[in-house]
């Protein structure tokens, strides 16, 4: 697996487009201590446009999720083991320690299980916690075979642009009340889902 993600993964061209005032994270920029976010159908293009970032990402303790956890490290990520549903003060204390080592963070924002683009509560703690700030972002392939999933799992095509996404970031303060954070939650959502229309418009694809 690791062998025919990194090459079929040679052949993708990214292109990144970001929001007005958005400073994006280019391929092979060596990545700094903040959170990123993503949907989970994004998997196989992050794992390449991140590869040399050194970043550490959430995986579930699950068998799907050692086997993720073996290919990623492969291509030179780290991984806390956790979700939002199991460990999950585990894997946030986990990610504790890598913000504060200087590394980067990364969400797949949906969870291990869904329900597809609704992000869990576990960035916004995190970011409050640290006072890293959370990029969020989309990879949108122009052509990929897209999974029967419940997170409709995309798999580029071979050749195929692929459009990084950036939309606003947001910037959770450490005295964050109880009552804010689901209103935080819903801006960090909102900005996932804009960055994945933005790509769908950019490449002038319908939402789905």
């Amino acid at each position: 697996m690791w062998a025919l993600i990194g090459l079929v993964g040679r052949t993708w061209r990214f292109e990144v487009i970001a929001e007005d005032g958005v400073r994006p994270v280019v391929y092979g920029q060596q990545a700094g201590p903040e959170i990123y976010c993503f949907w989970h159908q994004c998997v196989l293009p992050c794992t390449m446009y991140f590869r040399r970032s050194h970043a550490v990402i959430l995986i579930s303790r699950s068998f799907d999720g050692e086997l993720i956890t073996r290919i990623l490290r492969m291509f030179g990520f780290g991984a806390v083991r956790g979700s939002s549903s199991r460990n999950a003060k585990e894997g946030l204390l986990g990610l504790k320690d890598v913000i504060e080592s200087g590394r980067t963070a990364i969400f797949t924002a949906d969870g291990p299980r869904g329900p597809i683009y609704r992000t869990k509560m576990g960035p916004i703690k995190l970011a409050q916690i640290t006072g890293a700030p959370i990029g969020a972002f989309h990879l949108e392939p122009e052509h990929a075979w897209v999974m029967r999933s419940w997170d409709r799992f995309l798999v580029p095509k071979p050749f195929t642009r692929i459009v990084v996404s950036w939309a606003q970031w947001t910037r959770v303060p450490g005295d964050l009340a109880a009552e804010e954070f689901e209103p935080k939650r819903e801006e960090l959502n909102a900005a996932i889902e804009r960055a994945r229309m933005n790509a769908l418009r950019h490449l002038e694809k319908a939402a789905g």
